[in-house]
């Protein structure tokens, strides 16, 4: 099978390659030659970028193509004028950001808390472009957002999609770096002190190749077309709880404690308001009766790998005074 791969050299992107490659799949990879990801042999890059036309792409004819990075509106218009009659079907990775649920996290909705947990069925977000003020997330904030990619490829029926929504994904090579905070007041004493409501919040999140492998499944299996799937680990901890385990895989022996903001000093809060009253737990029911999808990397292991990355990368203690 010819898998088109938009994106795929960052995050998730390099073990979707492996796998598909590996699977015996002929992989070519869209990406704009800026990460050093060593790709498997026989698989061949094309270098570009996905803010521009993309008519090079229709020499390649795939039977699946995969689009990694759709952020905006814009981002979904070019895909579907180069694909919908030039490739078989195609997956898009979207992201639980979508769920209104989310609105009312960030505050860009009102409302009591949706139902748990949020399945593909709940209702989205009204609001749009939240991160608008933004400027730390390496994106066009002005606009980007997920839902209008979803309605856009959803509205047409000449390319069948199949989207993913992406939980928390953590992992090596997080450009996020979702634990290192974490990780770093570890390092630094005994306690963890974290304001009450966000201690108790959850959110579904997600091992980088397990995440992965939603993705080969959706390429891989037809009858995926056409459907959506929220991706993730099942359940969701409390962030409370989420820190204890990571503090545990650490070998930490410190305790976390909830406290009220007020007492949460400003370099370890949040600068952006929250109503953590509104949880991103999300079912991962369907994707798992429909296609299979397990989790391939135990949890502690994902952790492990994890901690190993950041540990590497956290700053150095500064030197004692004399």
């Amino acid at each position: 099978m010819r898998v088109l791969v938009l994106g795929g050299t960052s995050f998730t992107g390099p073990h979707v390659v492996r796998a598909l490659s590996t699977l015996g799949h002929q992989v070519t990879v869209f990406h704009r030659g800026r990460s050093s990801t060593d790709l498997p042999a026989g698989v061949q890059e094309v270098i570009g970028d996905v803010t521009s036309p993309l008519d090079p792409l229709r020499r390649v004819r795939p039977d699946v193509v995969i689009h990694m990075v759709a952020y905006s509106a814009s981002d979904a218009e070019r895909f579907l004028a180069v694909f919908r009659d030039n490739a078989g079907r195609a997956v898009a990775i979207s992201s639980a950001e979508v769920y209104r649920a989310y609105g009312k996290l960030h505050l860009a909705e009102t409302g009591p808390p949706d139902p748990l947990p949020l399945t593909e069925d709940s209702p989205l977000r009204e609001s749009r472009f939240l991160y608008r003020e933004r400027k730390d997330l390496g994106v066009d904030t002005a606009t980007y957002d997920k839902v209008l990619v979803e309605q856009v490829l959803m509205a047409q029926r000449e390319l069948p999609v199949t989207i993913l929504r992406y939980p928390g994904v953590y992992g090596p090579c997080d450009p996020y770096r979702r634990f290192q905070g974490w990780l770093t007041q570890m390092a630094a004493g005994q306690e963890i002190r974290i304001a009450g409501d966000h201690a108790a919040w959850r959110w579904t999140h997600g091992y980088v190749e397990d995440v992965a492998t939603a993705v080969v499944l959706a390429a891989t299996l037809d009858h995926a077309a056409g459907r959506v799937y929220n991706v993730g680990n099942p359940g969701a901890p409390t962030t409370a709880e989420t820190i204890e385990e990571l503090g545990r895989a650490a070998g930490w022996k410190g305790r976390v404690v909830a406290v009220p903001a007020s007492e949460i000093p400003a370099d370890q809060a949040s600068p952006h308001p929250h109503n953590f009253a509104h949880h991103m737990e999300v079912d991962t029911r369907r994707i798992r009766a429909e296609l299979g999808y397990r989790e391939i990397v135990p949890r502690e292991e994902g952790l492990r790998r994890t901690i190993e990355w950041e540990r590497a990368r956290l700053a150095p203690a500064p030197a004692p005074h004399k």
